[in-house]
């Protein structure tokens, strides 16, 4: 335990909440920077919505966001409108406080004059969207598939799906929502969270029974049924790779800003709970994506009034142990060594322990790996001993059905590239974890046209570690690419980057920094496309603009290599 710092470097930093150690020069840590701000309700919605902008059909699967305060008097407008071309329309809307976690702060509306904004608003923004009201039921009970990805390399993107996931059940009955049950939490919200406190919940030792279950008994369920298990994967696969297709630009801007390029640090992975509700047509829609998702496998069961103890979870240890275990044999640091000289190593003699970064208190796993002849240690962390030891020691069962082994219908997951060497693994199960990035990269690769802005805005930030964009740098960025004319004179240009730059500080998007930020760009790179591209879809017009400027500045730097060898 390091309350202090660490004085020696590590093979892997684990992070409890968010990446926050400028000190690390080496190794992996397991929390990209800005993560955690990425996947904040209002970012989330905007990033989403830059897509929908884009690929509207591709990006239908995320429900229909207002931003409050600032999208509030939109909001009132669109509803109207909506109510006005369908009367029979009668809309349940839900609002969500930006950073609030485990369903703290939701609540239902049913029109846009009942949300609450005498203050708490204001002082704490939120998102308002569409209520799904014919959720899919089990057992009469609404429910969500709490499902865990492994984001393991921004660049090049890497990603991996657990086969198994979580459904974490409501504890009353389901009706649709009307004005006598809007406020009725145990039936409209699945947090886990808040449904253990109700009477009705229940605690089980079987996966396939209680208010949390694995999400393979519940597909095994549908699949007895006649549904298509294999069509709902590959849309859940889509829905995960589109996600954080809309998430990367930024994370890159994050990334540069705390790990430059060409300075020594270290590389990122990070497991994220994506929250999944399907709708009775088996529609997967996108609730929320978890940067910190919880990794316990107890629950807390009270004796006495007053009085509690921890009780392992057995749904919880099915899922979260594989994860956490093929995470570290994925990211292990000793592989390629061990490909490289063909030597064997035992999983079981992984060493852990916790720590707490100097000034910080979220706990910290430092992961480091010794022989068999060194002391094995062990510390507690919010898990048990035996939870490490599950890591390395555990078989654990599989009960997803043969559908989630042909994701995208592209035929059994390839485990070549993505297991370690067997003579390593004797003793462990198959990876719970599948590679889909890559492996469809085909499939998807057309919608990164923003990833390609991001590598733009990137280039024109000039000084490394800042993540906004200086009118100079704007400027260049014109007449690098060559897009001022007799009709967009450099005046204009100005004018559009004050216009915008003051629009998006002006809604509160990081002070910290004076300048342009990448959501911002973005909107002018938008604007510039639509005048230089009159006719076509926006996202041609995008693409169009991007392939313009990829030129321009590629013969920009051709020109300048010559230069240098002249």
């Amino acid at each position: 335990q390091f309350p202090f710092g660490r004085r020696l470097p590590c093979d892997i930093y684990w992070h409890g909440v968010s990446f926050h150690d400028n000190d690390i020069f080496s190794g992996q840590v397991n929390k990209f920077p800005g993560m955690t701000e990425m996947v904040r309700k209002i970012t989330l919605s905007r990033a989403v919505r830059t897509m929908q902008d884009l690929f509207p059909l591709e990006y239908n699967f995320y429900p229909r966001s207002w931003i409050l305060p600032e999208e509030f008097p939109l909001f009132v407008d669109e509803v109207r409108m909506m109510k006005d071309s369908d009367p029979s329309w009668k809309p349940t809307f839900i609002v969500k406080p930006d950073g609030g976690c485990q369903g703290d702060g939701i609540y239902l509306i049913k029109d846009p004059s009942d949300i609450r904004l005498t203050g708490s608003i204001q002082s704490r923004p939120a998102v308002v969207q569409e209520y799904i009201c014919k959720p899919l039921l089990v057992d009469k009970l609404k429910f969500d598939i709490r499902l865990y990805v492994l984001l393991k390399s921004l660049e090049p993107l890497e990603i991996y799906i657990a086969k198994d996931g979580l459904s974490r059940f409501c504890t009353e009955p389901y009706q649709e929502p009307t004005l006598k049950n809007l406020h009725q939490v145990f039936m409209h919200l699945t947090n886990y969270s808040l449904n253990i406190h109700s009477g009705n919940f229940i605690h089980s030792d079987n996966v396939n029974t209680g208010s949390k279950r694995t999400f393979s008994s519940i597909l095994c369920r549908l699949s007895s049924r006649g549904a298509d298990v294999k069509k709902l994967w590959s849309d859940i696969i889509s829905l995960v790779i589109k996600t954080i297709i809309a998430l990367t630009p930024e994370l890159k801007v994050y990334y540069q800003s705390d790990i430059p390029a060409g300075k020594p640090g270290p590389t990122c992975f990070q497991i994220l709970g994506f929250d999944i509700l399907l709708m009775k047509n088996l529609k997967p829609m996108l609730l929320e994506v978890n940067a910190n998702p919880s990794m316990r496998i107890e629950h807390e069961q009270e004796l006495s009034p007053g009085v509690f103890e921890n009780v392992p979870s057995p749904v919880d240890e099915e899922v979260k142990v594989a994860v956490i275990r093929d995470t570290l044999r994925l990211v292990d640091p000793q592989k390629k060594k061990r490909k490289d000289t063909q030597l064997s190593y035992d999983y079981s003699h992984l060493t852990f322990t916790t720590a707490k970064s100097a000034g910080f208190h979220s706990p910290v796993l430092q992961v480091g790996m010794k022989d068999k002849q060194h002391k094995h240690h062990s510390l507690k962390l919010s898990l048990k001993l035996k939870f490490y030891l599950k890591l390395g020691l555990c078989q654990t069962s599989e009960h997803v059905p043969e559908a989630s082994e042909e994701l995208l219908g592209a035929g059994p997951v390839d485990r070549g590239d993505s297991d370690p060497p067997r003579s390593s693994e004797a003793g462990l199960p198959s990876l719970c974890l599948k590679q889909v990035f890559p492996k469809y990269a085909k499939q998807f690769n057309y919608l990164r046209l923003v990833d390609r802005v991001a590598a733009l805005f990137i280039r024109f930030l000039g000084v490394k570690g800042t993540t906004k964009l200086g009118p100079t740098g704007f400027r260049t960025f014109i007449r690098n690419c060559k897009l001022s004319n007799s009709n967009f004179s450099m005046a204009a240009v100005d004018i559009l980057y004050i216009d915008i730059t003051r629009r998006w500080n002006s809604m509160g998007v990081d002070h910290k920094e004076s300048g342009m930020c990448l959501q911002a760009f973005i909107e002018a790179f938008f604007c510039l496309a639509q005048k230089k591209y009159k006719s076509l879809p926006l996202h041609e017009q995008v693409a169009s603009l991007i392939e313009f400027c990829e030129y321009r500045l590629a013969a920009l730097d051709e020109k300048r290599l010559v230069c240098g060898r002249g």
